[in-house]
């Protein structure tokens, strides 16, 4: 029993992020499927983040009433709504990344993140580095591969097997050294994509700092989901000046926004 216990106590973490990554390349794909029908990336993160405030907002009310918790001073809403601004700006970028890109290379490219974090915390002293410690040997090692194979996917692409004819279009001069073979948005896709995952290794440190002062999870969420609507809705609004875009028909742009509020 001990043994099957540790086995599935060593198995868990494994399978909860390899679930996470199948979750997180199904909502890309949902994604890119609704932008090649026409949704833009600003309509998307705006309705994403409204509709999860939406949602979030009886659960946080009766939450916080039944229940002692924290209070919420100025400071720490100054600080969730900078929270909300990195986390918009990451989802803004990641997204549009996805739209010049595809959905395969935001999966890859998010392997950078783990990488990201490792080396933020280190700079933060949240993170340790004991050179002669295999664990930490494993984290430099893993770091390393991650960049060098996000590099790879950036800067080289192979034939296309589904040519999307809507889809964005910026033109990049074309040599004969490394990036004869990329196509002319996957490497714009690419640079959006790694800022993402750059914002979102800040979002990630900045959260870990504020539930330390502030321990609610599920109020710390409703505001930041409160603060991240209002940022995309004024960037949206700046951004898609088109009023039509914001018309979401009953098709796979809604499908893509109800997955990706309720498979974050």
């Amino acid at each position: 029993m001990m043994d099957r216990r540790h086995c599935y106590k060593d198995l868990l973490p494994l399978v909860v992020l390899v679930a996470n990554e199948c979750n997180n390349t199904g909502l890309f794909t949902l994604f890119k499927a609704a932008t090649l029908q026409g949704m833009s990336n600003y309509v998307f993160v705006t309705y994403a983040y409204s509709v999860a405030f939406l949602v979030l907002l009886p659960v946080t009310f009766f939450y916080r009433r039944s229940r002692v918790v924290p209070p919420l001073t100025f400071s720490i809403l100054s600080k969730i709504a900078l929270l909300g601004v990195i986390g918009c700006s990451s989802q803004i970028l990641g997204y549009a990344g996805i739209r010049y890109s595809s959905p395969t290379l935001s999966s890859a490219i998010s392997n950078l993140t783990p990488a990201f974090t490792f080396v933020l915390a280190v700079i933060c002293r949240m993170e340790k580095i004991a050179v002669k410690r295999r664990t930490t040997q494993a984290k430099i090692l893993g770091s390393i591969i991650s960049v060098l194979g996000a590099f790879v996917v950036t800067f080289y692409k192979g034939q296309s097997v589904i040519i999307a004819d809507n889809s964005p279009s910026i033109q990049l001069p074309q040599s004969n050294g490394i990036l004869t073979s990329v196509d002319r948005n996957w490497v714009i896709g690419g640079l959006l994509l790694t800022a993402c995952n750059i914002l979102l290794t800040v979002w990630f440190v900045y959260q870990v700092e504020i539930l330390k002062e502030f321990p609610d999870e599920l109020s710390m969420v409703f505001f930041y989901n409160l603060c991240a609507a209002i940022v995309a809705s004024i960037v949206g609004l700046l951004g898609e000046k088109n009023s039509s875009a914001w018309k979401i028909r009953p098709d796979i742009s809604l499908i893509s926004i109800v997955c990706t509020v309720i498979y974050p």
